[in-house]
């Protein structure tokens, strides 16, 4: 799932291409993932992309639209969810249910960008709406992790407020905003912390830690990924995991020097999460979410 760095990277990328370029066209390909009916999507045709932004994992397309309104085309990527752009879109009309292609966006200029979704699970979200807040999804997101907002004492409030496992509030897009499973994983091995250790048992150095670790990884990524083409974000990604979809392979160490572990996961219903016992938990392999007693 694109996370924060990747979504600021599309964000930027849809920016430099389609700000001051007209709407040309708006084409549903999966009536699934279109969450809103008005105003309908071919309200957009017509007006100005005056701007392009994120809202934690959400893109925002906004439109000056012909009648001086401005509405915003908004849009969560899921899990199999990605945005495909082309300079010289295809002429022929987007067909319902023949391809991965749920929503296409057609410039002035010929150019435009489709939302695609691969896989039978259907997740992907498009709404039109007049402000992005409409959208419950983003009215309830937490503090975005990089603003000046995101202070060493609002994690330390965000850390007490309830007891929980340091990884689901890092994941909570109530809590924080933008961070998923993959950024998660690489934030808690450098700030050489478990998975599981309850956000009450945080005290002020754990905190610090945490929170210039979260910092630090977030930072790192979106600056590399700035100023890729869309089609190669998810590969730099993948490339750029210490942990993270990295079972069985060496661990790096979380200061860059290799501890001589392995990178080890733990296994839920439909995800898992990477870590390494030396480097996080003392040595000490976590065995199940459930059944662990390993919170420290």
């Amino acid at each position: 799932m694109p996370e924060l760095p990747e979504v600021e990277a599309l964000a930027q990328f849809l920016r430099g291409r389609a700000v001051d370029r007209a709407v040309s066209g708006v084409e549903v390909g999966a009536i699934s993932a279109l969450k809103t009916f008005r105003p309908p999507p071919d309200a957009l045709v017509g007006g100005a992309v005056v701007d392009v932004s994120r809202h934690g994992k959400w893109l925002d397309l906004m439109v000056a639209t012909s009648t001086g309104e401005p509405l915003h085309l908004v849009w969560h990527l899921s899990r199999a969810g990605w945005v495909r752009w082309s300079d010289e879109l295809s002429p022929r009309p987007v067909r319902p249910g023949k391809s991965p292609i749920a929503l296409r966006v057609r410039l002035d200029d010929g150019a435009g960008f489709d939302l695609t979704e691969a896989g039978t699970r259907k997740r992907l979200a498009v709404h039109v709406v007049e402000e992005p807040t409409e959208v419950p999804q983003i009215a309830t997101l937490g503090v975005e992790p990089l603003s000046d907002e995101f202070t060493e004492d609002r994690l330390a409030e965000l850390l007490a407020a309830r007891n929980q496992q340091v990884k689901g509030l890092l994941r909570d897009q109530g809590t924080i905003a933008g961070i998923g499973n993959a950024y998660s994983d690489e934030i808690l091995h450098a700030a050489r912390m478990s998975p599981f250790a309850p956000t009450r048992s945080f005290d002020a150095e754990r905190t610090a830690t945490l929170w210039v670790a979260i910092r630090q990884v977030l930072t790192d990524a979106v600056a590399a990924a700035s100023g890729r083409p869309a089609a190669e974000l998810k590969d730099a990604k993948r490339r750029g995991m210490r942990v993270h979809g990295r079972t069985g392979e060496a661990c790096p160490g979380w200061d860059g020097v290799p501890c001589g572990d392995t990178v080890h996961e733990v296994s839920f219903a439909d995800s898992s999460l990477q870590y390494c016992p030396t480097c996080q938990t003392g040595g000490k392999p976590l065995a199940d979410r459930r059944m662990s007693r390993l919170l420290r």
